[in-house]
């Protein structure tokens, strides 16, 4: 129900009712013409179901993106990981506003000032998280669209990777503490990753068949101990075949420090935390190597496929090996390492258009 009068001031109150019984609704115009208008597109809203109550979105960023969060069904690091991009990166300049106050320029203007401190891919991420915000927001009909369409953001220049040397690998080896020679060995010899290195257990590994099963990793969280998870995908979930150089170092490795458990653990027995390894560990190791500071853990990961690769291994070997959901994702990171073809197209084409002796008289002529 819906209805325009006159106020004594002589501007126009337009009324109306979003269902019957419910709350009633007013705006006021200067011209009559106007308030028609605005209950007109107030009344198609409602009809084809697209109306958002103008009070439903005072609710501050904050307190909606509090709800979205603890609704989602998310792994515990990346719940962690949302938690903390919204608290330093959205809250600070967004989190006290009405929802249906931020504007398109509001979040353009977030990102860049993001943008002159964090990478661009770090500010995609922020706005991919903000913007699943506001998306739940219009489905929860608490404003009309998001203000993150249509957003600019900075380009993402991704780097190819440089694979570690065989050099460089045994520099590393021979850089870090006996205890974690082994876990270096795993990592360049089966291309796991960190957290499936640091959660093999001795269960997982089948010495006489030479292969080691890949179907848990190790997370650590600030706020609670070490514990076993599903790994990154179910695609993570497989059987790595075990070189006997990485057989001959795990040997070796639990003859040494004996466990019926985690394979690698600290001097107390304890589950490999991250950050500690990489601060008392890898980062003197890369440093006493002689290697480039950015150089990472994953960087083994690296070296694994970079290997499979000059051996003549396929597309889907590697993919298969490193536990990628995809074919596609495996040539996304390590096209540019595959052979070069240059040489084969050249000797094919040559092979059949290259002049040959012909009885004289007769001309070749390539058919259409």
């Amino acid at each position: 129900m819906a209805s325009i009068s006159r106020r004594p001031n002589g501007t126009w109150q337009a009324r109306y009712r979003a269902a019957p019984g419910g709350p009633q609704r007013s705006r006021v115009f200067t011209r009559k013409v106007d308030a028609q208008r605005w209950l007109d597109e107030v009344r198609a809203s409602i009809v084809t179901g697209q109306y958002v109550d103008p009070r439903a979105g005072r609710q501050t960023v904050r307190e909606y993106a509090e709800q979205w969060r603890a609704a989602q069904v998310h792994r515990p690091t990346t719940a962690a990981h949302v938690e903390t991009m919204l608290r330093r990166h959205v809250y600070p300049s967004l989190g006290d506003k009405q929802l249906s106050a931020v504007l398109p320029s509001d979040v353009q203007a977030l990102v860049k000032r993001l943008s002159k401190t964090l990478a661009p891919g770090t500010v995609g991420v922020v706005h991919r998280i903000l913007s699943a915000v506001f998306k739940a927001a219009v489905r929860d009909r608490r404003i009309i669209a998001s203000p993150c369409t249509g957003t600019r953001l900075p380009k993402v220049h991704k780097q190819r990777i440089e694979p570690l040397s065989i050099e460089a690998v045994r520099a590393l080896t021979d850089a870090v503490p006996e205890r974690y020679r082994a876990l270096v060995t795993l990592a360049a010899g089966t291309g796991l990753r960190q957290g499936e290195a640091l959660g093999l257990t001795v269960d997982r590994i089948d010495f006489l068949r030479r292969q080691l099963t890949v179907d848990r990793q190790l997370v650590t969280m600030p706020d609670r101990p070490p514990y076993l998870a599903p790994p990154k995908t179910q695609a993570s979930v497989r059987v790595v075949p075990l070189p006997q150089v990485v057989v001959d170092a795990l040997a070796a490795h639990l003859k040494q420090w004996q466990s019926d458990g985690f394979v690698f653990t600290t001097d107390l027995g304890n589950p490999i935390r991250r950050t500690a390894f990489s601060a008392t560990v890898w980062r003197p190791a890369v440093k006493t190597a002689g290697l480039d500071d950015t150089v990472t853990f994953h960087g083994l990961r690296h070296f694994y496929a970079s290997l499979l690769i000059r051996h003549g291994e396929s597309v889907k070997t590697v993919q298969a090996r490193l536990g990628h959901a995809s074919a596609s994702e495996t040539l996304d990171t390590y096209s540019h390492l595959w052979p070069d073809s240059d040489d084969r197209t050249r000797a094919a084409v040559d092979a059949v258009l290259a002049p040959h002796d012909e009885p004289p008289g007769r001309t070749t002529h390539l058919r259409p």
